[in-house]
């Protein structure tokens, strides 16, 4: 049989004051790392994506780094028809327009790291990947771009990136190919064809 053991009540304040030093001490140290936290991540992920690839591969990288993730969105926005938005693409491109953006990233020089989202749209980086390079200062920050296309590579985007962001450290970029979607209408157009429905 184990003996009692009876604490005196200055045992017991003691021991209770240790408890409530240590609960303080470990407050203090949740606190800071709170306050740390409130300042934000030091990665951002900025996007455009039309059919959703392009967030797809986003939001990854984001739930991985910790980043905010930011969605390049034009002012106005281009149209639903695949065919219109190739044609409207292909203009901006041709005349050098930079659609202006519906936002842009306000606290943007809290970030030291850009993930940057680009599908490829006529063989380049489109237009409103421009406006947002054109719209923020990228110089002293490190950019990764990551590149979605429909198989024909990445033409000239890398160079049209390094072009807008002259004074950044710019990093090997993710690429991966996905939907053809000028194909998947092509064979819809032309099964519509044979059944005798389309034009």
């Amino acid at each position: 049989m184990k003996p009692t053991t009876t604490l005196s009540r200055r045992q017991a304040l003691k021991g209770t004051l240790g408890l409530s030093l240590a609960a303080r001490e470990v407050a203090s140290v949740i606190e800071a790392r709170a306050a740390t936290s409130t300042a934000g991540p030091s990665t951002l992920v900025a996007y455009f994506s039309r059919t959703g690839n392009t967030r797809l591969i986003a939001t990854q990288i984001a739930r991985a780094c910790g980043a905010r993730l930011f969605r390049i969105e034009p002012r106005e926005a281009y149209p639903e028809d695949y065919e219109e938005q190739v044609e409207q693409a292909e203009d901006e491109r041709r005349r050098g327009l930079l659609p202006p953006l519906q936002a842009s990233v306000s606290d943007f020089d809290a970030f030291d790291t850009v993930y940057l989202g680009i599908p490829i749209w006529g063989t380049t980086a489109l237009s409103v990947v421009r406006s947002f390079l054109r719209t923020h200062d990228i110089s002293g920050k490190t950019l990764v771009p990551f590149i979605t296309h429909g198989g024909y590579g990445l033409g000239n985007s890398l160079a049209v990136v390094a072009e807008h962001v002259p004074g950044a450290r710019l990093l090997d970029a993710f690429s991966k190919q996905c939907d053809q979607e000028f194909q998947t209408l092509r064979e819809v157009t032309e099964w519509l064809q044979a059944a005798g429905t389309g034009r």
